[in-house]
């Protein structure tokens, strides 16, 4: 009897140990797209300062590489890594016309019909990956993700009728727009809010070469979201008494730090501005605004709420002294400046081939133009080109189609000249080229559905002198946008150290949390929260973060180096990582002295060569 009885209560410790738990728990994830880890204080964001000293702050968290949105959406959702979800930029090529981007073959992804081309060409998901929504909603919950759009539909893009998660984003109401059941109509009707999300207004002009973006803050759109998740939708998952998951995706401060107007053509103030600071504290607002709903409905005590930013983001730099492009006049770029494309425009002048504009319906370009969205086509046949560019902002991605191993490394020969790029890594599959790391080294080489990019570039980082120098960030960006406005996609500290906390029931209070995280790690930990089951394609994963969960254990974690083999005039690419078991956590990465963070050791806890 004694020996059952020690067997019943070990077996229940390891049941509290695990997170498994008889009583259901709700979960609210909050992603303040774009917020720095540095800006969190009582100043700046006193409810996300105090709900992370109420519960779990993270103190060493991680954006996944590329430092992009859509990719760490991705992530949160399927708890795998890029390489598995194949989602290796906002932008990226398809290979295939994409009828909702007019036909272009390197999309835009942040777009409901987008995503729906994509999937249905993929296999009818192209992640290759359940969701967690979808997941939830199978087990019988209640789910909706609510916010920018893009990512929001990540959660569950594949349930596109509305009657399933409750979806809503920018396109609501609108043509494309995932549609609304009658019962979540009749719900916004009876509380006063319209079934037509608001557009971004005053918050979304970007300005040009001569006049300064917004200088407002994305108010009105996101206080229709806030109002539509604590007025119409918790009501309903409180009225339905099943476990839910909301996720609320806060555009703020990500797009109002992308087009601010308060530093245009200058690197200071950048991204921490007035207009900048307004757009943290909209969103910090909305959070209040979701906390204080959960409380007044009953339902604060059995949810856990997980506050996290996809990425960092640095201040945008348009200078480079090697670049040909710089040399070049360009309407609308201000003179020996990158023009928006200077990656595809610096490769094509190199190969001496043409560069075609795959945004406008493959339309050769002359010596003075640029391609409409710095997307690029190279060769003779914009059908089929040999070199694809996808341009993304802090780095690109740049594609071979045909796998032709000599492009590649006259490829990575023009790009390692440029004194813009800091790092390349490469498709393992054109073989090992002195200077470079392969993919496989940052989680980008997996069971992905999706062309798997041959060189992925990082840009240029450095800061402009503050106090934390991860909220001062600089960085080379290949974008429609102005020097001084706001971008991120680098291997800089400051794009990869995200913002990460937890507070709940499931959650340990009072917790500063030195082990690495990543976003990788919400989805796993999410699933575990909600005792889901989701079966894996890939191997590519984050881990469960036990450490900040009640009666959870805390694992140990690792320093690595990894160093590329140098190229023929001695430029090496070092990678800075961690370890927790076999999950791998990326710091930065580059050139030594081109990028923000990374510290180039002479005694590096571990070190390893490839």
């Amino acid at each position: 009897m004694r020996r059952a009885l020690t067997s019943c209560l070990i077996g229940l410790g390891l049941l509290a140990a695990s997170g498994a738990r008889a009583e259901p728990r709700n979960v609210v994830l909050f992603i303040a797209d774009g917020l720095r880890y540095g800006m969190v204080n009582a100043a700046n964001a006193p409810t996300m300062d105090r709900l992370m000293k109420s519960g779990v702050r993270f103190t060493n968290t991680h954006s996944l590489f590329p430092t992009f949105t859509m990719p760490n959406a991705t992530a949160m959702a399927t708890g795998h890594m890029l390489g598995d979800t194949g989602q290796y930029g906002n932008t990226i090529y398809t290979a295939f016309p994409v009828p909702g981007a007019g036909e272009s073959l390197t999309p835009f992804l942040e777009n409901d019909p987008v995503l729906g081309d994509v999937d249905e060409h993929f296999a009818g998901n192209y992640l290759n990956e359940e969701t967690i929504l979808r997941a939830a909603h199978a087990k019988g919950m209640s789910t909706a993700s609510i916010g920018k759009l893009g990512p929001s539909l990540v959660f569950d893009h594949t349930a596109r009728s509305g009657q399933d998660t409750i979806l809503i984003d920018d396109s609501t109401g609108r043509a494309g727009g995932i549609p609304l059941s009658d019962a979540l109509k009749t719900r916004l009707a009876a509380v006063g809010l319209p079934v037509q999300a608001p557009t971004r207004g005053a918050n979304g002009p970007a300005g040009n070469a001569e006049t300064p973006g917004t200088l407002s803050a994305n108010i009105d759109q996101q206080a229709y979201f806030a109002d539509v998740a604590t007025k119409a939708v918790l009501p309903l998952f409180k009225e339905r008494k099943n476990p839910f998951v909301l996720v609320f995706w806060s555009r703020d401060p990500d797009g109002t730090q992308h087009n601010q107007g308060d530093s245009l053509g200058r690197l200071v103030p950048g991204i921490n501005g007035p207009t900048s600071l307004a757009a943290i504290r909209n969103a910090d607002t909305n959070l209040a605004t979701l906390l204080a709903a959960l409380k007044d409905q009953g339902l604060a005590e059995t949810t856990d709420v997980i506050l996290t930013s996809d990425h960092g983001f640095s201040t945008i730099s348009k200078e480079s002294a090697t670049s040909f492009s710089a040399t070049q006049s360009y309407k609308g770029v201000p003179s020996h400046q990158l023009p928006p494309g200077f990656v595809a425009i610096d490769i094509a002048h190199a190969l001496g081939l043409t560069l075609f504009d795959p945004d406008a319906k493959g339309a050769k370009l002359g010596a003075d133009s640029f391609p409409s969205r710095a997307n690029g086509l190279i060769g003779t046949d914009p059908a089929k080109p040999d070199v694809v560019v996808a341009a993304n902002g802090g780095s690109d991605l740049v594609y071979i189609p045909n796998g032709d191993r000599a492009l590649a490394q006259r490829v990575v020969e023009a790009l390692s000249k440029q004194d813009y790029v800091s790092g390349l890594f490469v498709s393992a599959a054109l073989g090992a080229i002195p200077g470079t790391l392969p993919l496989a080294a940052i989680a980008l080489d997996g069971s992905a559905l999706t062309p798997m990019p041959a060189l992925v570039v990082n840009f240029r980082s450095f800061s402009t002198g503050c106090a934390d120098p991860t909220t001062c960030g600089v960085e080379v960006s290949d974008t429609v946008l102005q020097q001084g406005q706001g971008m991120h996609g680098s291997f800089s500290r400051a794009d990869t150290r995200n913002v990460m906390g937890a507070m709940g029931p499931s959650f340990r209070a009072g917790l500063e949390s030195p082990v690495p995280a990543s976003n990788a790690d919400l989805g796993k930990t999410i699933a575990r929260i909600l005792d889901l089951t989701i079966p894996a394609k890939g191997t590519l994963v984050g881990r469960v973060l036990t450490e900040a969960m009640a009666n959870g254990a805390t694992p140990k974690a690792e320093t690595h180096v990894l160093r590329s083999q140098p190229d023929a005039t001695g430029l090496t690419t070092i990678l800075r990582y961690q370890t927790v078991g076999e999950t791998r956590y990326f710091d930065t990465a580059g050139y030594p002295g081109r990028t923000l963070g990374l510290i180039d050791d002479a005694h590096p806890v571990a070190t390893e060569a490839h």
